[in-house]
C-alpha cells in the first residue's frame, strides 16, 4: 500500500508488537524512501525538529553573515512542507497523541505527497485519519504468547514448567507485553488475579437467549395445566428479561493503550 502511494493506519493496541512493526516498517522502506520516525512526547518543536532533520531540511535561519537563530514551529513546518516530496515517508508510532496542530499539519503533508504510516489502538476518525487506509494488526498466537512467557522466564531465570504457564496465559490474553508482565509478577511472588488485557467474549446475549426459551415450558404448562412447569417457566422469563436490562450496562470498550 505504501509502495502504491497510500497513507496507512495500522490499529493494534499497546504490547501487542505495534513498536516493534514501526521498527520493521522503517527498515524495510529504509531504501526507497526518505524516512523519518518520530513519536510526539509532548513538545511540538521537538516533533518538528526531528522530522526536519531526518528528512534533511534546515532548522536554522541565516540572520547575518555567519550567524543563525533556530526557527520557529512555523517556519519549520513551512520549510518541511516547501521541501515536501513523494519519496518521504514519516513513520508516527503513537499517534493517538498527536494534538491538533500537528494533525491538520500532516493532512497539508499528505496532501502535497508525503506517505504517512501511523500506530494507534483505534481509528479516530478524524481529520488527517479519515484520508488513510485502515490495516488491523492481527494478535499473536497463544503459541507465541507462551514462548513469550517462558523467554521472559528464562531471562528472569524463573523456574516454570509449561503447565505453569498454561495457568498464567488468560492472565496475559494475547498480548506479548502483558505476558511479560505476568512472568515478572510470579518472579516476585506476586498474587496472580488481576486481568489486565480487553479481549474476551461477551456471553450474556447466549445466557438471556437460553433462560427465555423457557418462556416455552411455561406456556406448556399453562396449556397443560401443571403448576410446576408454569411456575418454573415463568420464574426462567422474569430472571430473562433482567438480565436483559443488566445486559445494557456495559464497562469500558477501549483497547489497551487507547
Amino acid at each position: 500500500m505504501v509502495e502504491s502511494g497510500h497513507s496507512v493506519l495500522v490499529i493494534g493496541e499497546a504490547g501487542s508488537g505495534v513498536d516493534d512493526l514501526a521498527v520493521s516498517a522503517r527498515d524495510r522502506f529504509e531504501g526507497e524512501f526518505t524516512c523519518a520516525t518520530e513519536t510526539y512526547k509532548g513538545t511540538t518543536k521537538i516533533f518538528f525538529k526531528s522530522l526536519a532533520e531526518q528528512v534533511g531540511c534546515p532548522i536554522e535561519i541565516e540572520v547575518g553573515e555567519g550567524k543563525f537563530k533556530p526557527m520557529s514551529v512555523d517556519e519549520m513546518k513551512d520549510e518541511i512542507l516547501s521541501n515536501a516530496s513523494d519519496d518521504w515517508l514519516f513513520i508516527l508510532p503513537e499517534a493517538k497523541r498527536l494534538p491538533a496542530s500537528i494533525r491538520y499539519w500532516l493532512e497539508d503533508a499528505i496532501a502535497s505527497g508525503v506517505r504517512v504510516v501511523a500506530f494507534s489502538p483505534i481509528n479516530p476518525g478524524r481529520d488527517m485519519f479519515l484520508r488513510m487506509l485502515e490495516v488491523e494488526l492481527e494478535l499473536p498466537s497463544d503459541a507465541h504468547i507462551r514462548n513469550v512467557m517462558t523467554s521472559e522466564a528464562q531471562r528472569l531465570g524463573l523456574q516454570i514448567d509449561q503447565s505453569r504457564i498454561a495457568e498464567l496465559q488468560p492472565l496475559a490474553g494475547r498480548n506479548p507485553m502483558i505476558a511479560r508482565k505476568v512472568i515478572q509478577r510470579e518472579k516476585l511472588g506476586m498474587k496472580q488475579d488481576k486481568v489486565e488485557h480487553t479481549q474476551g467474549i461477551v456471553i450474556m446475549p447466549i445466557l438471556v437467549a437460553a433462560l427465555f426459551s423457557f418462556a416455552v415450558v411455561r406456556f406448556v404448562g399453562l396449556g397443560t395445566g401443571n403448576k410446576g412447569l408454569y411456575i418454573t417457566g415463568r420464574v426462567c422469563l422474569t430472571v430473562g428479561m433482567a438480565l436483559k436490562q443488566l445486559s445494557r450496562v456495559s464497562g469500558t470498550k477501549r483497547k489497551l493503550g487507547q
